[in-house]
């Protein structure tokens, strides 16, 4: 079950205004790969590009899977998403008026995940509770908390292989950033996820990364092979860590 994303050389951006330059980067099987950044640096425009929702104006994005090689800058989402992509949007971006279940089952679509249903509605339940308490309630009248909660399900729904999170702490308190965090690193374990994560609290995504990138004015200003070794980068530790470097 190998897997091997690798974006080489990308540049991205919306008209005029260029938000990735000569991005590089490496996800492998099993890993858990935090993008770590602040606000407009281009993490989420790198995810909408291995999502296939921009394209790049140079530079290619490629997943291997079992020994098949995809372009993802010539498939559509949809064709991505089938391919075993999954996204955790930032925002959530939940069909409010429709039910905690009803929601859950919009991520089971892909093929593939269909004569999954029940076992991955179960694992949902199991591993967030309250949606199960909640399965009725309609998903606009939820906490911030509850709500992100339902959209990483969401994607689990779709039996992904390669799950992209995209801020998952916006908006939430510091004990739901924790407690958010720290389920989408036991969800990697439960569910043989590889993990691409984009997020500004570096703090919180070091916990549960196996190393990570740092993404400064839309180029990759660190890579890193450990967490360690991103502890002790000087970037880091002026941007991050209250250092002088």
């Amino acid at each position: 079950m190998a897997l091997s994303l690798a974006i080489d050389g990308l540049d991205a951006g919306y008209g005029a205004v260029k938000a990735l330059r000569g991005v590089s980067m490496r996800v492998e099987t099993g890993e858990t790969v935090a993008l770590l950044g602040t606000n407009g640096n281009g993490k989420s425009t790198l995810i909408k590009c291995i999502m296939g929702l921009v394209r790049p104006t140079r530079g290619s994005v490629t997943l291997s899977i079992d020994g098949k090689t995809h372009d993802l800058t010539k498939l559509s989402p949809e064709a991505i998403v089938d391919l075993g992509v999954a996204l955790v949007p930032e925002g959530r971006r939940l069909f409010p008026k429709l039910t905690v279940v009803e929601n859950l089952m919009l991520g089971a679509f892909r093929k593939a995940a269909r004569n999954a249903i029940q076992r991955n509605l179960s694992m949902a339940f199991e591993t967030f509770p309250v949606l199960k308490e909640r399965r009725s309630q309609l998903a606009g009248t939820m906490s911030g908390g509850q709500q992100q909660m339902l959209a990483i399900a969401r994607a689990l729904m779709s039996s992904p292989r390669l799950l992209l999170v995209d801020e998952p702490s916006v908006g939430l308190s510091p004990l739901l950033v924790s407690q958010t965090i720290t389920k989408i690193g036991e969800l990697k374990q439960s569910f043989g996820l590889t993990v691409l994560m984009a997020e500004q609290n570096f703090n919180q995504a070091i916990r549960i990364a196996d190393r990570g990138y740092i993404i400064v004015h839309g180029e990759i200003a660190v890579s890193a092979a450990s967490v360690d070794e991103l502890k002790a980068n000087d970037i880091v530790k002026r941007l991050y860590l209250g250092g002088v470097a």
